[in-house]
């Protein structure tokens, strides 16, 4: 067996039985590393150089931006607007759970942060309502994938940084996947609404109502607005982007609505540190994993074997999506990212795939991966703030796979509605 191989292997058999990913990924390195003399200066420079990126600073201050909205009241103005404005619908609060994400998805770029902010506020409505927990937690976590499809995402400007892709094209090209999303979430509420008879508010608010609803939830719904117009015109990059999206979430958190504190600040900031420490060591671990298989060539190993199964481009598509769909059921996008796709793109895109639809359809991939089992990291959140047991959720779970997979499909065999905004601005 080839070193490069046993390498995988042993990462697979650690992982398998029980190690955190970071020592699954890190022994068989360390191991690779002592038995081919390799100096330790060596790894650092390799570890330093994957995270001196810039790009790659977005993704703690997102985060930041996502701690902040959540201590500072403003995830409560846009799920009452949400509420005032689709509660009529069949469904009620169901599908206000989806359109609350949708628009908290413009600030946050993260499913567990949609989940854990906004998901709250929602699933402890819906309760309210009458509507079981564990539907209103598994709708919870199947809106929450728009969060990283629709920009700002974290998953998308992790998936810039290790190619040679634009984060701006790739942000711009999710916008259609996210919505298309949406409305099959939609959809599909409406029809279990109807057989299981939901309960939905009893008329459509008045003007005077909406308007008093949108007013408050104005400023934190021009955040997406902000950050798609300063991108696109060219006015800053997604990096940038993010440092102004926390300047002004702190402007209308402190001077706007004035319910944020400097104890809320400091809390944020804890939560990020934290939260960001996880997200930095997979991605070091990950990119000397990464550059093994490189010495190792095992990408051009997997691109002589993906040219002798097909050369057509639907084929390739429909083959890395069994292999992120079945990555993203066992470790997080972040790990899947990093690990697989210097592997996996290179040979798709020299044989004619689109690289914007190519990482498109991957991100989404692993999303749909933190609903599914056996290490869907939403399904554990939700069932930790439910205290609802992982099986009951994932019961209410199984008739939101339908839309994901249908929007996967779309996505898939329909490349020109990911690459139809791209395409405006190359």
């Amino acid at each position: 067996m080839e070193l490069g191989t046993l390498v995988l292997v042993a990462f697979f058999l650690l992982f398998v039985s029980g190690f955190p990913v970071v020592f699954a990924i890190l022994i068989p390195s360390l191991a690779y590393i002592w038995w081919e003399g390799i100096p330790l200066a060596t790894v650092s420079q390799r570890v330093l150089y994957a995270l001196d990126s810039f790009p790659l600073v977005a993704v703690p201050v997102f985060i930041f931006v996502g701690n902040l909205m959540n201590t500072a009241g403003i995830t409560d103005r846009i799920y009452h607007f949400a509420h005032v404005l689709a509660g009529r619908l069949p469904g009620g609060l169901a599908q206000v759970n989806i359109v609350g994400s949708l628009i908290f998805s413009g600030t946050s770029g993260a499913a567990l942060a949609d989940v854990g902010g906004i998901g709250k506020i929602e699933i402890k409505a819906m309760k309210g309502a009458g509507f079981p927990v564990p539907f209103a937690a598994a709708l919870t976590g199947a809106s929450a994938i728009v969060g990283p499809i629709f920009p700002p995402s974290i998953p998308i400007i992790i998936y810039a940084s290790v190619t040679t892709i634009s984060a701006v094209q790739l942000l711009m090209a999710g916008i259609i996947p996210a919505l298309i999303c949406v409305a099959m979430l939609m959809i599909t509420v409406a029809i279990l609404a109807n057989i299981r008879n939901y309960p939905r508010a009893d008329r459509w608010p008045t003007f005077g109502e909406l308007w008093r609803s949108f007013w408050p939830a104005f400023p934190a719904l021009m955040t997406p607005i902000l950050l798609v117009g300063g991108m696109l015109s060219g006015f800053f990059t997604p990096t940038e982007a993010s440092g102004i999206c926390v300047v002004y979430i702190l402007l209308i958190g402190l001077m706007v609505y004035r319910d944020m504190s400097w104890g809320f600040i400091a809390e944020a900031a804890v939560a990020t540190v934290r939260t960001t420490a996880a997200v930095l060591i997979i991605v070091a671990v990950a990119a000397m994993f990464g550059w093994i298989l490189a010495v190792e060539q095992v990408p051009q190993q997997y691109a002589a074997w993906i040219r002798g199964v097909t050369s057509d481009p639907l084929m390739l598509l429909i083959i890395v999506n069994i292999i992120f769909f079945i990555a993203g059921m066992f470790v997080d996008s972040t790990t899947a990212t990093i690990l697989l796709v210097p592997i996996v793109a290179p040979p798709l895109v020299a044989l004619g795939v689109d690289p914007i639809h190519l990482g498109i359809v991957i991100i989404f991939n692993l999303m749909i991966g933190t609903v599914t089992p056996p290490f869907g990291l939403s399904l554990f959140l939700l069932a930790s703030m439910t205290g609802e047991k992982m099986t009951t959720i994932l019961k209410e779970m199984l008739p939101f796979y339908l839309p994901l997979l249908a929007t996967l499909a779309i996505l898939v065999t329909m490349p020109g509605l990911v690459l139809y905004i791209p395409n405006m601005f190359r």
